[in-house]
Formats: C-alpha cells, structure tokens, sequence
C-alpha cells in the first residue's frame, strides 16, 4: 500500500512539474499587413530560415480568420494579444471615441515622452481594458517575468506588451530614434541611448545617398525600417538578459513597414515584394540569434498579423475585376446635405451647425446627438434616415443599426463580426458594408491600398508557431485570430487573459 501512494505521489508531483515548465522566452511577432498568401506568393524566393523555417518546422493554422470588424491596426494587434475582440478590449480601431471625443488609440496625455523632445511619447495602453499575454505571464510569475514591447509604430509596441509591461519601445519619425514614456520609465536606458546613437550615423548616410528623398521614406519604405526594428530587438534579448533567468520572459515584435509600404504602392508593387523578401532573411538572422543566445527549443515564437489587404482598386479594375472607391470625403458632406433637406433644416439660421452626423469612422456613422436634441429630432428616425439613404449609394451592400443588428437582413458572418466589432461607448451608430472589392478612399484612387472591411483579403492571415514543444504539422481548420492568446497560454500554462473570447488550438496542443 505505501508503494502504491508513494508511487502516486511521485507521479502526481512529476505532474505538477510538467505543469510548471515553460521555454525560457516566448516572442510574439506580428506583421503588419502580411496577407496570409503572402507566405506561398513569395515562397520559393524564401530562404530556408526565416517563413520558410517557422512551415518546415513549426505549425501552420493555414485558416486564420479575423473574427470582427473593422480590421485594423491597434484592433488586431490587441486581439492577437488579449484574445478578444473590441466590444471587450475596448480598442475600437486606431482612432475611436471616448465621451463623445475622438481619442487616439494609445493617446496619453498624462504621461510625456522618453528619448525625443516631441509629443511622439505621450502613449500608453490606458485606454485598452483587457489583459494580454505579456501581462498574465508576469501574473504567474509573481512579477518576475520582464516583457518589453518593439516596434516601428507606437500602438504596435504599446499594445501587445500590455498594462504591465517593463518597457515599450518605438520610433520617433521627427527626432529618427526610438522613443518610450513615462508610464514605463524616467529615462531610456544606456543601451537603447547607444543603439539610437549607432543608427543616428547611419541614417546619416542613408539621406546622403537619398539626396531629395525625405529621409524617413528612405527607413519606412525599405528594408532599412524593419532592420533597425529587429535590431532593437536583439539589443533587448541581449541586455535585458531575456531569456537568460529563472522565470519566463516576453518579447512583442511587430513590424509595420509592410503596412506603410502596402498602403502606399499595393500588394503587387515590386517594393511590396522586396519588403517580404528582405523582411525573410531578417527574421532568419533572428532565429538564428535566438538559436544562439537562448538556445534552440528553449524558445517560443509564433507569428501573425494584425490584418491582411485589399487588391489594389486600379490593378482589379485593369483586370476587369469588379472594385471600386467608397469617397469619404465626398459622402460625409453628402450625408448631411441629404439629412438637412430631409429633416427641413435648410432654413435655419446661417450660422447655426446642421450636421446632424459627426463623421464616418471605419464605415460606421457616427452620430451628432447633440444636434439630434438641439433640433428635436427623433434619433430612430435619423438612424433610418442615414440607413435608407446608404441603401441607395452604389458599392454598398448592406447598412444597419448596430444597436439592431440582430433585425438586420445579412449573413451570419458578417453579423458576428459586426457585433463583435462593436464597442457602445467607443464605435460609431450606423454600420456600411461595402460591395467586395469596395473600400474607402479620400479624394482620389491611387495604386496603393487599404483594409479594414469583412473580407478575406482583410481578415485571412497567417498563424505559425515554432521552437518549444511545438510539433512540426499544420491544420486547414478554421481557427481565429482571438484563438491565438489562449493556444499561447495554453502551451506555456498560464491563465488567458481577462477578456479573452478564443479557444486554444486542439492540434497545437496534441
């Protein structure tokens, strides 16, 4: 009998320490803009190391999907991070409102910036109301894991690191050197003050041979922004000790010149492609870095994006593929040139403010209520109003109450993304859904591109995971962005974030 209990005991205990164990670092890295194609467009132009590496020897969820709307940038790189979506974390695009004002996502004008004489600094994730990855970690650790955030963008650094964060880290387009804030620290660190002072020379250079250029396109539009974003990384890893202690540690890397250059000259532009085949060898060297200095297996790494993007308008028109422009600029005067006259407001007084809308904010309307009740008007019949005036404008599928969806004449799909999109107290009134191959654009179609609708140019992306105790394999089950937080938590055994909604990976975790 004591054999017996002994022996349980000692499984029970040897249990116990599986539970416990977790790699020594875990680095999430998302790309911002990386449709999930991407990966196969450029393949055999990849090295063996860097996408091709996390395929050949990671997991692939080749049907990632973004699970609400709008699809941008601070909304997916918070739901990647807290697994949830923006009627939870309350980050509601890059832009959204809190009572009534229009606030930038990570704007904090409580704090001041770090390392530049600009305003650059003045973020934080204040406004963000869930956990992340980052911050249960240092949760199960008793505050003993260090989580610092790196990226080009400051809301890619700020929000995926989360609220607990020892540090985040991004670049200052004015002062051309990276940046934090007070709410992390009172002054940059030695090492972050001699990487800004190595690059300060070499982004010298680049506007020397740039001649007219503006030096800062001469960093976002090449491979020399993600290089020096990488490179900040590396500096982390090696003089933050990451990796190297008794507990767990995290790194966020986001890369956002992708973005920057898709949205300037599109997904087919040759400077689209040598951003991905740079940005490859890249990530190789990283890995290998990674190999080198924490020890291969002993890390962690997954890999997605915020969001994916359209075709270009002009390379589907040319190719006699239905797509066209959604004018904001045009259709928010129209909106309310049509409300004035409907509502008879036409004869008031010159000087008096008619609108009875604010602004059409990633396709939702926002409401003025204010003029609503200046004009005694009832707010159902302006909502009804705006929606059967949309019903009319061509490229428009579908408009709806979002306070009514569930009255709305769509698809499934589209609804729950809708609802999961939508904040109260942050999103707009009214939402537009676009024909496919619709977007919005200001003033005039260009040859570059945007995102942010339903679609799965938008919302199809990638999800690969590599290093510890991840088994080579793939799966074509449909999964979701907001499933990526707890697969994370679930592998390293830590608790999902605090406004979680997603389900960790069965075959992950196999």
């Amino acid at each position: 009998m004591k054999k017996i209990l002994f022996t349980l005991s000692f499984a029970l205990f040897a249990l116990a320490s599986v539970a416990q164990e977790r790699p020594k670092l875990v680095v999430g890295i998302a790309v911002d803009q990386m449709r999930w194609d991407y990966l196969y467009r450029f393949y055999d132009e990849y090295t063996t190391g860097g996408f091709r590496r996390m395929l050949d020897e990671g997991f692939t969820c080749e049907n990632c999907q973004i699970n609400y709307i709008p699809s941008v940038t601070a909304i997916g790189h918070t739901s990647i991070f807290t697994g949830s979506v923006p009627s939870i974390h309350g980050i509601a695009g890059n832009n959204f409102m809190i009572d009534g004002q229009m606030v930038y996502c990570t704007e904090d004008k409580t704090v001041s910036t770090v390392g530049s004489d600009t305003k650059a600094g003045q973020m934080s994730p204040r406004n963000m109301l869930a956990t992340t990855i980052g911050d249960e970690l240092k949760t199960a650790t008793n505050w003993q894991a260090k989580v610092i955030g790196v990226s080009f963008k400051d809301r890619a650094a700020i929000l995926p690191a989360g609220h607990s964060a020892d540090a985040a880290y991004w670049f200052d387009k004015k002062a051309l050197c990276f940046i934090s804030s007070t709410y992390y620290m009172q002054e940059l660190p030695k090492w972050v003050k001699t990487y800004n002072d190595r690059i300060s020379g070499e982004i010298k250079q680049l506007a020397k041979k740039g001649k007219d250029t503006p030096v800062i396109d001469l960093i976002q539009y090449e491979p020399y922004g993600n290089e020096i974003t990488v490179g900040l990384a590396k500096a982390a890893i090696k003089n933050e000790r990451l990796g190297q202690g008794k507990t767990t540690d995290m790194l966020t890397l986001s890369f956002s010149c992708p973005d920057i250059t898709g949205h300037r000259y599109g997904t087919h532009h040759e400077k689209t492609h040598a951003q991905y085949i740079e940005l490859d060898k890249q990530l190789a060297e990283f890995f290998r870095y990674l190999d080198d200095n924490v020890g291969k297996g002993k890390y962690l790494v997954f890999l997605s994006a915020d969001h994916g993007a359209a075709n270009g308008i002009l390379q589907n028109q040319a190719h006699k593929i239905p797509s066209d422009g959604f004018f904001i600029d045009k259709e928010e005067p129209a909106l309310n040139a049509y409300l004035r006259e409907h509502f008879g407001l036409d004869s008031a007084l010159p000087n008096d403010n008619f609108n009875l809308t604010k602004r059409i904010m990633d396709y939702k309307v926002v409401l003025d209520r204010e003029n609503i009740r200046k004009w005694g008007i009832n707010e159902d019949e302006v909502k009804k109003a705006i929606i059967d005036y949309f019903k009319q404008r061509p490229g428009v599928n579908y408009c709806f109450d979002l306070e009514r969806i569930n009255d709305a004449s769509v698809p499934s799909l589209i609804r729950e993304k809708a609802v999961n999109g939508y904040n109260h107290a942050r999103s707009g009134d009214i939402q537009i859904i676009l024909k496919p191959g619709y977007y919005g654009v200001w003033k005039q179609i260009d040859s570059g591109t945007t995102h942010g609708c339903w679609n799965p140019y938008d919302c199809h992306i990638p999800f690969l995971l590599m290093g510890w105790h991840v088994e080579h394999g793939s799966t074509a089950a449909e999964v979701h962005i907001t499933d990526i937080a707890p697969t994370i938590c679930n592998l390293i055994h830590i608790q999902m974030p605090s406004g979680c909604i997603g389900k960790s990976v069965e075959q992950v975790n196999d």
